[in-house]
């Protein structure tokens, strides 16, 4: 049984990130920023409470005779409990014969074309363990895209515009990257085991690394685009990350209104259709957060049962980072020609190249995590360079009624479990949303 460290260390950022976030609002109130702490506080109780409602639903607390737990949950400590919980379970594993176990099968990464399927031992405090992991790594994501990315936004803009860091700011500032990054990096393996669920999916260090890479670069030239825009042109920040934002958040539902599909039923048997309207909306609204600041590495869609589109592949990646990089070009050089005289004294032109290589760093770290650290990238139909390759060319327009023969039109893209679980595995591998 693995230490439950990914609990720890969801708990940890939750609570440095809201203690340093309540302490600066103190010193906004102490110096008169009423509108500055009234957004501090904002970005840190809004999260805060959907943490709590996050924990409670995946826990089903309200079914259980549980008064003490909702009371710690209403006093927003639900994740330290809940952390205690975990740990505590941790402690007394092996000490009591379990009543009863359950058998899981799971697949092993294919070797030389061959596939094994393995059965393992679950008992019940195991159980508890997965689900407490599964809980805590998607309050992560909750925590990191509605709660610490805005935080980070409005920190850095208050920055820009005082012209100086405090200490409780530039703390509360790198709690808040690092609480981003993370958010990111379980929203990675969150997707990953979600489409490989019938595997046995086993994350490397390296990997940790190469994706804690590639969203940092990505999540902090990203935040740094929107403040250097948003100190120039205030009034067109707000119209531009909202158009962005509905877009993702409408996206999943034009889609699952032009398929005519029947509305989702089997979200949680105990909601009616109200509840499962909401915590679609709310799931939706995730969505279109995370992609904001970053690539989602999921796509939604609420008429498939999982809730997740298993056919993901290099194009509509490559397409997001395409126009994300064309945006965060045309958004420096607005900045650019507008910028104010406390710019002058920054050498302009470096800066701006600097943002973008610093998100041309961030998709050469996620090519290299396809490409060499994936977990299950022998399940991959092409790599990542043929996926790209196949990309680039079916963007272009064809001369005559023949293809080029380097570039075959019936192959798919980097992840399609389908098509590679027919050739590698032959069967059927079922995604479970939990």
């Amino acid at each position: 049984m693995r230490l439950p460290t990914s609990v720890l260390v969801s708990v940890s950022l939750f609570t440095a990130e809201t203690t340093a976030a309540l302490y600066l609002s103190t010193t906004y109130r102490s110096a008169g920023d009423k509108i500055w702490q009234c957004f501090t506080l904002l970005f840190t109780l809004v999260p805060s409470v959907l943490v709590q409602l996050t924990l409670i639903f995946i826990h089903r607390d309200l079914s259980r005779d549980r008064p003490l737990v909702l009371l710690l949950h209403i006093l927003q400590l639900g994740p330290i409990i809940r952390c205690l919980d975990a740990f505590c379970i941790y402690g007394s594993s092996g000490k009591v014969e379990e009543p009863y176990v359950t058998i899981t099968r799971k697949k092993q990464m294919p070797r030389s074309g061959q596939t094994e399927e393995v059965e393992q031992e679950v008992g019940q405090a195991e159980g508890k363990l997965v689900t407490h992991r599964a809980a805590f790594a998607r309050t992560s994501v909750i925590q990191a895209f509605l709660g610490s990315a805005p935080q980070l936004t409005l920190q850095l803009y208050i920055c820009v515009l005082q012209r100086g860091v405090s200490i409780g700011r530039g703390t509360l500032m790198v709690i808040s990257l690092l609480s981003i990054v993370y958010g990111a990096l379980r929203c990675n393996i969150l997707a990953i085991k979600i489409r490989y669920d019938d595997y046995e999916v086993s994350v490397h260090p390296a990997a940790y690394l190469c994706v804690f890479l590639w969203r940092g670069f990505e999540i902090a030239t990203r935040v740094a685009v929107l403040v250097l825009f948003s100190s120039v042109l205030k009034v067109w920040v707000l119209p531009l990350v909202l158009i962005s934002f509905l877009i993702f958040f409408l996206q999943p539902w034009v889609r699952f209104w032009s398929s005519h599909s029947p509305f989702p039923e089997n979200i949680e048997k105990t909601l009616t259709r109200v509840g499962t309207t909401i915590v679609l909306c709310m799931l939706t609204f995730l969505y279109a957060g995370i992609n904001v600041f970053c690539w989602s590495a999921v796509q939604l869609k609420l008429d498939d049962p999982d809730l997740i589109d298993k056919g993901h592949g290099w194009r509509r990646s490559a397409t997001y980072y395409s126009l994300r990089f064309v945006e965060n070009a045309a958004l420096t050089s607005l900045w650019y020609v507008h910028r104010t005289d406390f710019y002058r004294q920054v050498d302009a032109p470096v800066l701006e190249l600097l943002l973008l290589l610093g998100y041309a760093l961030a998709v050469f770290f996620m090519l290299l995590f396809y490409q060499c650290c994936h977990p299950c990238r022998r399940l991959f139909s092409s790599s990542p360079a043929q996926g790209l390759w196949e990309c680039c060319g079916s963007l272009k327009l064809p001369a005559g009624p023949y293809s080029p023969p380097s570039l075959p039109q019936d192959k798919p893209g980097l992840e399609q479990p389908e098509t590679a679980k027919d050739t590698v595995t032959n069967g059927e591998v079922n995604q479970n949303l939990c």
